[in-house]
């Protein structure tokens, strides 16, 4: 066989749906890597015989290989941070008198706007190594804290630069209708034209996103104007996604359910009309603990729903500076478990096989199989639900991207 590597002395969490086995496990496992590519995965007791003088071999000392996680939903670009805002809180000050004092979203804004690409970039940076050495390989970096066009521009081509320098697959996601900027106060209206004439245009010209989102909300944007952003998106060839139902029902998941979103996020007040319309159009649900657990949320998702109209079920971190500080993978998994009561196999297909299928790249990540990418990390545990149980001492030992051995 002419192969680039072989991994032996594995266990394999394939998190292949076509195998029986929890996680789709196969014990003493094989992987072999030709280029970028596994072109051989199995028990070893059936390894074909290949030239180990000619061919690198890895051993995983009886570790669990998992495929790459993939962090489908974060906000890693922004400047500044709002610590100030959470010890404010935590003295009792509203978030009525913090919005007064210039807190909230805009005080991001205003950070992200005189924060200059290189500043962001090497913020972002250290956000993404924080990701990686848990084995994030792919993760969607969002917009949004611009809300004008230089800077939703900015922040999409440091998100883009990013993905260049770093072996991290980055899938952008524009978020120009995150909140209303202070400019367009009392004019929704007129900012939602502003996002699809001029925004959306001014980023496909310059190739800066993959997906559009937007924050229906009653805070936020209605839904005939969350439609109008959604349908711009998708006549111009972009994936499309939406925050919705993370504070009241507005219904906005099963509008985005029928434009085709390839997932609906938070939905802690989705109700089972709107769970029957996303599971109908094969919407993912994108499930955000960390966000639930800053903000001390009480409303849960509906889970068992989800379960019940087998809705792919998405697991990410949120991470943004305002309700979820925390750039953490792996512990979404351990939350995921304790607050949404998730199995530690649901949590690990939300942060590999579901949330692949959320970002449109499932036939190329996500799962091992042959013919897939290579993308896939060693741990030190004795079994997967290791990856949930426990967080603080970071278990991953390598990991490998494309067929290429990136950490060790």
């Amino acid at each position: 066989m002419d192969w680039d590597q072989v991994w032996i002395d594995l266990n394999i969490a394939t998190m292949n749906p076509n195998n029986s086995e929890p996680y789709g496990a196969i014990r003493d496992g094989v992987i072999a890597i030709k280029n970028d590519r596994i072109v051989w995965m199995g028990s070893r007791a059936d390894l074909p015989e290949f030239d180990v003088m000619a061919t690198p071999v890895y051993r995983g000392n009886g570790g669990w290989v998992t495929p790459g996680l993939i962090d489908a939903h974060t906000h890693l670009i922004f400047g500044g941070n709002r610590a100030n805002e959470f010890e404010m809180r935590l003295n009792g000050a509203s978030y009525e008198e913090i919005a007064r004092a210039g807190g909230g979203i805009l005080s991001t804004v205003k950070a992200t706007r005189e924060a200059s690409e290189g500043e962001l970039f090497e913020q972002g940076r250290k956000r993404l190594n924080a990701l990686a050495k848990e084995g994030v390989t792919t993760v969607e970096i969002k917009s949004g804290y611009g809300l004008d066009k230089d800077t939703e521009l900015k922040m999409l081509r440091v998100a883009r630069e990013l993905g260049k320098h770093h072996h991290v697959d980055v899938k952008t996601t524009f978020l120009g209708a995150h909140a209303v900027p202070p400019e367009y106060k009392d004019r929704a209206n007129d900012y939602v034209d502003f996002v699809v004439k001029e925004m959306i245009p001014a980023v496909l010209e310059e190739n800066l996103a993959d997906a559009v989102d937007v924050f229906c909300e009653n805070i936020a944007f209605d839904l005939p104007q969350t439609q109008k952003v959604l349908a711009t998106a998708k006549a111009s060839g972009l994936d499309i996604k939406l925050h919705a139902e993370q504070l009241s029902n507005m219904g906005g998941s099963a509008l985005a359910a029928n434009l085709g979103a390839k997932s609906v996020d938070h939905i802690e007040y989705l109700d089972e009309e709107g769970v029957k319309a996303i599971a109908e159009s094969g919407t993912c649900a994108t499930l955000l603990p960390g966000a639930f657990y800053f903000l001390r949320e009480t409303k849960l998702p509906p889970i068992d729903l989800l379960r019940q109209y087998k809705v792919p079920m998405v697991i990410a971190s949120d991470y943004n500076p305002g309700s979820s500080p925390i750039c953490s993978t792996l512990l979404m998994l351990n939350m995921g478990c304790t607050l949404f009561r998730l199995t530690p196999e649901e949590v690990l297909a939300g942060v590999t096989r579901n949330a692949a299928k959320a970002l449109g790249i499932e036939s190329k990540v996500g799962v091992l199989n042959v013919g897939m990418q290579a993308d896939f990390c060693l741990w030190d545990i004795s079994s997967p639900a290791e990856l949930a149980y426990s967080y603080g001492r970071n278990p991953l030992v390598n990991v490998v991207k494309a067929g290429r051995l990136v950490h060790q």
